[in-house]
């Protein structure tokens, strides 16, 4: 079996670094910035998608220019501004002793995504790393998991998505591979239903038997 892992929200909870970047790129724009509660709804999907919004533009000039200042206070501070969610590093440890191959497969740039997998200890328990290009290239999750199967030989009836928003479950869908919800993330139970997750999975702790013996529905 192989399971493939969305990074924010799903391994970790980036909330204060993610806002904090939100912050610090509107503030430059001079945007008004959306509560926090609003701009945890941007965690997760492609950045440039999500600036679409925030920016309430669809200037290419101003889209690339927030994008360049999210990153650059994303890349010396808030890539780190992170946690594990508790209960993920024992689930990935039981996956791992029961023999199946586990991969990283997130919207967010490989160049980030790879120091903060290695940065906090998780790196040991993938196979590999697959995140976007800086260009947006495989932002969007469909192309990406279809090109990490691809890659690494995996076949999609044997191959199971974990993730907390729709990107992830539409992702899987797209290519034939089941679908996880994880409920301690940013999505809500409905987004994940309404998405089509196969399964439901409240805590990380849940995790391996929701994956290796669960049925549809919550675990």
């Amino acid at each position: 079996m192989n399971v493939l892992f969305d990074l924010d929200g799903t391994l970790t909870d980036p909330r204060e670094g993610i806002l904090a970047c939100f912050k610090h790129a509107l503030e430059k724009l001079q945007v008004a910035a959306p509560t926090d509660r609003e701009l945890e709804r941007f965690i997760g999907p492609p950045l440039r998608e999500s600036f679409l919004t925030l920016c309430g533009s669809n200037d290419k000039g101003i889209i690339e220019q927030a994008v360049w200042l999210y990153r650059e206070r994303f890349a010396t501070k808030g890539m780190f501004e992170n946690r594990i969610y508790s209960g993920i590093a024992d689930a990935l440890a039981r996956f791992q002793q029961a023999r199946v191959q586990l991969f990283v497969v997130t919207s967010k740039a490989r160049l980030f995504a790879e120091p903060i997998v290695e940065h906090f200890g998780l790196r040991r328990f993938f196979l590999s790393v697959h995140g976007s290009e800086l260009d947006d290239s495989y932002a969007d999750k469909s192309e990406l998991i279809a090109k990490v199967l691809r890659s690494e030989s995996l076949t999609p009836d044997e191959t199971v998505m974990i993730g907390d928003r729709a990107h992830d479950v539409i992702g899987a869908k797209a290519n034939g591979v089941v679908s996880v919800g994880a409920l301690w993330g940013f999505g809500s139970r409905e987004e994940l239903v309404s998405a089509g997750a196969e399964r439901l999975c409240e805590v990380p702790n849940k995790l391996v038997d929701t994956v290796c013996f669960g049925r549809a529905g919550v675990s």
